[in-house]
């Protein structure tokens, strides 16, 4: 039974450490976008993937393709657009760039959402604003962030009920230390490679 959540994938950075698109990378033989978009189909009854390059993604048919609102205003204004198209109040977001999602820590984090609308991890060293749950009493505020280019994801949460999920919570479902691991540059996706490729 899938959840009426959405399922949001970011796909609108920039990539210029990179230099290539993240979501096409492949990591154990799959691309990026292949191995979240097969997460989130077994999960959400919606998603969405917000990209400032939507032709790249027609492919992707049984997925909603949605553009910024708010031009270069990072990953707070990708949240943004995802949460003002999606059908339901709340969303599920990733960034494209993470290889290792977690299907029963995401199910997890979809059964404390009704109460909150934020439900973030959140290890010692901070939030993991990017693989977390937010609803569309977000929006209002994340509008006036973005509106005066305050573009710190974290800013706005003070403002929101939040719910952060405590390490202790996290740890039965991250034991090999990958699931909040994302890709930035080329090096980065060598070692991963060089560890988890056959």
């Amino acid at each position: 039974m899938k959840k009426n959540l959405s399922g949001i994938v970011l796909a609108g950075g920039k990539n210029t450490r990179m230099g290539k698109k993240k979501s096409f990378l492949e990591v154990e033989n799959y691309r990026l976008i292949d191995k979240i978009l097969g997460v989130y189909h077994e999960i959400f009854s919606e998603i969405i993937i917000v990209t400032n390059d939507p032709l790249f993604y027609t492919e992707f048919a049984s997925a909603v393709i949605v553009s910024d609102i708010y031009k270069d205003k990072g990953a707070l204004g990708g949240i943004y657009t995802g949460l003002f198209f999606a059908s339901h109040n709340h969303s599920f977001i990733a960034a494209c760039d993470m290889p290792f999602l977690n299907k029963d820590f995401i199910i997890y984090l979809t059964e404390q959402a009704d109460k909150y609308d934020i439900v973030v991890p959140k290890l010692s060293e901070g939030f993991q604003p990017l693989h977390a749950i937010y609803s569309k009493n977000c929006l209002p505020v994340i509008k006036r962030h973005l509106l005066a280019d305050k573009l710190k994801i974290t800013s706005f949460y003070k403002e929101l009920r939040v719910f952060p999920v405590p390490e202790e919570r996290i740890k039965p479902f991250n034991e090999d230390g990958r699931l909040f691991l994302n890709i930035n540059t080329p090096g980065e996706l060598k070692v991963i490679r060089e560890k988890t490729d056959p």
